[in-house]
């Protein structure tokens, strides 16, 4: 095991070390900004050098007091600000004795080591406290994570991109030094330089943290790397540091996060290496979430790229579409194409091409859209261009106009984005469906996604936010309760919702759930011969209700009010209490 304490072998490794890493870019991305800890009582001309002061004590604690060799002792006293300024907060300033104040500080009041140590290797301060030991502050404690880093310091990974191997594969940190070695030199033997294995296993953690039984797919993996950097010479296109490693990596991992099989894909990512060197990961990701959107496999989306990286360079984003003539450029019948736009008529007229995803969704065509691209249509999607008046809906730019002078026009173009972002068109439906919601625009989106989670198809729930728009005037919450109830406890189908969406408007507990258990129960008991639908069970007034159970049977009213009434009514005052 790595000793913690100071050894000449150690120290020597540590003077590597360092070299190492001031020769490498180390910024540190992806990473929230946290809001520092104020320093008020210093005063501001003065705050540098207390900074500056608090590092080489701590730096000093780490080493002399705590015995951590200088090098990882220095590591962790200059990247763990945040820590560090929670600690200067605490003492008193004096310009002539800072030093030793704090010296004095930590002398009586005793640190949590692990806060500063997994800060300086680069987890963001507000993911620490989960990870901290309800029972151990100091590192020597639990030495193993220590040791572990210690070891794939020494190899040459970046102190500070560390935290990406403990948040992504905790395990690696349990395994012994000499297991760690042994492992990073077999990798090394799949013909990867030093640089190279690192930015492979902070793209992919689990190559180092994953047990004997995942030996043959982490093979597998450095295969498909082996025939894209090394066969395929995309390695040519790499700066020879650790974050081009592992910004390039991270984009190859992006298609195994789809569904893309190991060692099955390594040929076709090396006949298309331009993917990883001509996008970022982030304009990457955004593209394929394009295709994503669609609903389909992701693991097809993830070939469909590969097959065709030609997509990649279209805009998917600006442009303007037609959905009538966007469907008619994919091949769709004139027939089949009258008979969507009368049935959809709240998703005709125009959108962006970003929204096409979700225009295909609501039309029910995704998967039809999809395979046109698969068989060859995929350049379709980059040669369309909408005529300057087509499909221009003037009541549409009309009531546009309004909102552009009304009170709040931020506040409803936002409500109005969100129509268009799940499929709705530049229209006067839409128009009419904005009119009746309510809400920011990101609480209706989490109350669509609510109903999307919950088990409504996509296209079921725009047609039925077409007709009764004011589902989406509630909490997510209670969507969610509603439909539970309909769709797990009474076994209600899509369809008989989408016949009658505004049920999700009425009050669960003193509306739809006595009313749905009763006529169950009557149907249990063979006192019903008749399957009321959903509107006539939920939406009938109180008067027609009751006059309906008693014709279905005499003793019908009396069970209503005392089971059923009576029993929501206790449940209901319960709940107040």
């Amino acid at each position: 095991m790595l000793s913690r304490f100071k050894t000449p072998t150690l120290q020597s490794l540590c003077v590597t070390l360092k070299l190492k890493l001031f020769s490498t870019n180390t910024k540190n991305t992806h990473q929230k900004l946290p809001t520092f800890p104020t320093l008020y009582k210093i005063p501001a001309k003065y705050r540098p050098q207390a900074i500056l002061q608090a590092q080489e004590v701590l730096t000093d604690y780490f080493h002399n007091t705590r015995s951590l060799p200088f090098t990882f002792a220095e590591y962790i006293g200059k990247n763990s600000r945040f820590s560090l300024l929670g600690l200067v907060s605490k003492v008193p300033f004096s310009r002539t004795c800072f030093p030793n104040s704090i010296q004095r500080f930590l002398r009586y009041h005793p640190i949590n080591e692990f806060e500063f140590f997994f800060e300086s290797i680069g987890i963001n301060h507000v993911d620490i406290s989960p990870m901290l030991h309800t029972n151990k502050c100091f590192l020597s404690e639990d030495s193993k994570v220590f040791d572990a880093t210690c070891a794939l310091a020494c190899f040459g990974f970046p102190w500070n991109k560390l935290g990406i191997l403990y948040k992504g594969q905790v395990s690696i940190f349990s395994k012994e030094p000499c297991e760690l070695r042994y492992r990073l030199s077999l990798f090394e033997q799949y013909g990867f330089g030093n640089v190279a294995v690192i930015g492979i296993c902070l793209a992919f953690p689990h190559v180092l943290g994953g047990t004997s039984g995942f030996l043959d797919e982490i093979d597998m993996l450095f295969d498909d790397l082996k025939r894209v950097f090394l066969d395929f010479d995309l390695a040519s296109d790499v700066e020879g540091n650790v974050d081009a490693w592992f910004e390039i990596c991270r984009k190859v991992a992006i298609f195994y996060e789809l569904g893309c099989e190991k060692g099955k894909i390594g040929e076709l990512m090396g006949r298309n290496k331009s993917i990883f060197v001509d996008y970022s990961e982030e304009v990457l990701a955004q593209k394929i979430g394009f295709f994503c959107r669609l609903g389909v496999r992701k693991a097809e989306v993830g070939l469909l790229v590969l097959l065709k990286p030609e997509i990649l360079s279209f805009d998917l984003e600006d442009r303007v579409i037609s959905t009538v003539g966007f469907l008619k450029h994919f091949g769709m019948g004139v027939n089949k194409l009258k008979l969507t736009a009368q049935t959809y008529q709240y998703v005709m007229g125009r959108n962006r091409i970003a929204n096409v995803p979700h225009v295909l969704r609501s039309l029910d065509l995704s998967e039809w859209f999809f395979d046109r691209l698969k068989n060859g249509g995929h350049g379709l999607l980059g040669s369309y261009v909408i005529g300057s008046v087509e499909d221009f809906d003037e009541d549409y730019a009309e009531q546009l106009q309004k909102i552009q002078a009304s009170r709040t026009p931020v506040y409803t173009r936002r409500k109005l984005s969100f129509l268009h972002g799940i499929g709705f068109g530049e229209n006067k439906l839409t128009m009419k469906v904005l009119s009746q919601l309510h809400g920011p625009g990101v609480e209706l989106q989490e109350r669509f996604d609510c109903l999307l989670c919950g088990g409504v198809n996509f296209s079921t729930l725009c047609r039925m936010l077409s007709v009764s728009p004011k589902i989406l005037n509630q909490k997510a919450q209670i969507l969610e309760q509603k439909i539970k109830f309909l769709f797990l406890d009474m076994g209600l189908s899509q369809d008989e919702l989408c016949a009658f969406p505004a049920c999700l408007c009425y009050d669960l507990e003193k509306r739809i759930m006595p009313r749905c258990q009763f006529h169950r129960w009557l149907r249990e008991q063979d006192w019903c011969p008749y399957e009321y639908s959903l509107a006539s069970i939920v939406a009938t007034s109180d008067k027609m209700f009751m006059d309906r159970i008693s014709d279905i049977h005499p003793d019908a009213p009396k069970k209503w009010f005392d089971c059923f009434l009576k029993e929501k009514h206790s449940t209901v005052a319960k709940v107040g209490v």
